[in-house]
């Protein structure tokens, strides 16, 4: 059911996303070569339990952490592990819901770990314009599939696909509420968004071919031809005019 949001409630999911905001501030720090997946998730879960907040993916549906990092070819959920460390070349997909006062703010951001390829930091960055490029359109009456449809364009004008299999989401007291939001459509499809609506937009872009496949832990999703994926993603309230991204502390997002 889709749920329009109060003004306290927005503010409490605005406090979420503050909390999130300086996590990803500590996060980027720590992305270098040495660190385990395994350590950026344990600094996480202190950060958002230390700010008076909970991580809401750990235990959900039985996820074992409070972070998702995906390294590389991984999508997204990617479990954070001791045996996983960077290195120097790789890409790590953060993805990041906090809840505060039982309300939720949902982000991630892709970092690069030491020096990469010019290939991979153009996929982060094509990535992160097909958010912005989003945010352009936004504002009540524009419609789901006109989302999808210009994230879909970005991505592929630059040579790149985007994933079937994973979606943008509205979100509130739950992690996921309706709608989903895929990034790709048909413009003029989908329910409209309306003021008062949080949303969570999050491009999920591929270097390769659009296929993902699910490993045997029953969570870590990876492209099936083993190129490069990243993720970017803010969570947003519907404004009378526009938008306001909520996972932001005023700093860089």
């Amino acid at each position: 059911m889709v749920t329009i949001k109060s003004s306290r409630e927005i503010a409490l999911m605005k406090k979420a996303g503050e909390i999130l905001a300086n996590v990803f501030d500590k996060l980027e720090t720590l992305c270098i070569p040495g660190t385990t997946t395994k350590h950026l998730s344990d600094v996480a879960e202190k950060m958002i339990r230390d700010a008076g907040a909970i991580p809401a993916e750990k235990g959900y549906y039985g996820y074992p952490a409070a972070i998702c990092a995906s390294v590389n070819d991984v999508v997204v959920h990617g479990i954070p592990s001791a045996n996983i460390k960077l290195k120097d070349g790789d890409i790590v997909s953060l993805d990041i819901v906090v809840s505060y006062q039982g309300y939720m703010a949902d982000a991630c951001r892709t970092f690069p770990v030491g020096k990469i390829s010019p290939a991979a930091q153009k996929l982060i960055d094509v990535t992160r314009e097909c958010f912005f490029e989003a945010m352009k359109i936004i504002r009540p009456g524009v419609r789901v599939g006109d989302i999808g449809a210009v994230i879909q364009k970005h991505a592929e004008e630059n040579g790149f696909q985007v994933t079937r299999d994973y979606t943008g989401h509205a979100l509130g007291r739950s992690m996921h509420e309706d709608p989903s939001i895929p990034n790709y459509g048909t413009p003029n499809t989908g329910m409209p968004l309306k003021e008062g609506m949080t949303v969570a937009i999050e491009p999920i872009i591929l270097e390769g071919r659009k296929e993902t496949r699910v490993l045997s832990d029953g969570w870590t999703a990876v492209t099936c031809d083993h190129k490069l994926a990243a993720h970017y993603e803010n969570s947003i309230v519907i404004t009378k005019d526009g938008y306001e991204i909520l996972t932001t502390n005023g700093g860089k997002i």
